[in-house]
């Protein structure tokens, strides 16, 4: 397993982390497509043996349970693991009545939810806490001042966020210089072949300012594994089965033609489609790990496989110019003079 530092903090997490959405029986958006607890715990040691040595969860993954079940199962391993959790949404997601104070990002919240986590996590501290999704309802000098006491009381050593706009993470840095507050040290985003967005602001300001980046659905949500075929139903529970906006969103010439160069380049490699999709994050420079979200040991197995992938430039240009983004104003127009 390569390690690789998480930006410019003294960190240094495994290419691949386990993402733990997945533990846990769900009664909201992953209903269904959780894992039965006994392989749920078959992946997590796996993971572990493997050497990916950051887990990733949140307060609402599967309603607080992903968290009792990661607790759990880090007993007797915690000094190999840095563990990460999240807060921002209400637990249950609408299933069930939350207050004010029940999400967002205020110091009442986040305090809270941080203190819930790790009773549910069964430890004193995470190694590292992220907002899950920036909040513009609360002034940023007030989540950061909350996670700056977090950090000075040791109940977490470093602080990320997820799911930020390109200026709302800026501000974020500015108001930690500016208030000398602990400040993010990474974030963690969607991208993959299929969803490049990041590249236009998040992923520049992680460059110029030294973030590390965890990426989250590599995969596309499992269109980028090549199950799904086009002018065919998903393979039933999968994640494209029950998430049919997100095959929407995939099923055009774009996407389809994407996958195309994916399974082109599998071939020549003789490996799988998710080991070419997850190695061409991998390639990526501001990649620091990719969080893998396997629902079996196989599916697991199957993205260990990006470790021994290595792209060629022809590879790499072949997917490039097959998942390459149409860039809008001001992008574009820079682009003319100042590659983007």
């Amino acid at each position: 397993m390569e390690f690789r530092p998480l930006g410019r903090s003294g960190l240094r997490v495994s290419a691949l982390s386990l993402g733990a959405m997945t533990f846990g029986d769900s009664t909201t958006f992953m209903k269904g497509l959780t894992s039965p607890d006994d392989e749920a715990r078959r992946v997590f040691d796996r993971a572990v043996d493997a050497g990916m040595n950051l887990v990733d969860t949140a307060d609402v993954y599967s309603e607080g349970r992903s968290e009792e079940l990661t607790g759990q199962w880090l007993k007797g391993k915690r000094d190999r693991v840095l563990l990460a959790t999240k807060c921002r949404f209400p637990i249950g997601f609408g299933t069930r009545h939350a207050g004010p104070h029940d999400q967002g990002l205020s110091r009442k919240h986040i305090i809270e939810a941080c203190e819930a986590s790790l009773r549910r996590l069964g430890t004193d501290r995470v190694d590292l806490y992220q907002m899950h999704m920036q909040d513009g309802s609360v002034p940023i000098d007030e989540t950061l001042r909350a996670l700056d006491d977090l950090v000075t009381q040791g109940k977490a050593l470093y602080v990320g966020c997820s799911n930020y706009t390109g200026y709302r993470l800026v501000e974020s840095l500015w108001s930690a210089d500016r208030n000398r507050t602990h400040k993010y040290i990474s974030v963690q985003l969607q991208w993959s072949l299929a969803v490049r967005e990041a590249e236009l602001e998040v992923l520049p300001a992680c460059r110029a300012f030294g973030l590390g980046t965890l990426v989250w659905s590599g995969l596309a949500r499992g269109f980028l594994t090549g199950k799904a075929q086009r002018g065919q139903s998903p393979p039933p529970g999968s994640r494209l089965a029950a998430w049919r906006d997100s095959l929407r969103a995939f099923d055009n010439d774009r996407g389809w033609g994407i996958l195309s160069a994916v399974e082109e380049v599998a071939r020549r490699r003789e490996t799988t489609a998710s080991a070419v999709a997850l190695a061409w994050l991998l390639a990526r420079p501001e990649c620091s790990s990719v969080l893998v979200g396997a629902r079996t040991v196989e599916q697991l197995e199957d993205n260990l496989k990006a470790l021994d992938v290595k792209l060629t430039e022809e590879d790499l240009k072949r997917l490039n110019d097959a998942s390459k983004l149409e860039l809008v104003y001001p992008y574009g127009f820079i682009n003319l003079r100042e590659p983007w």
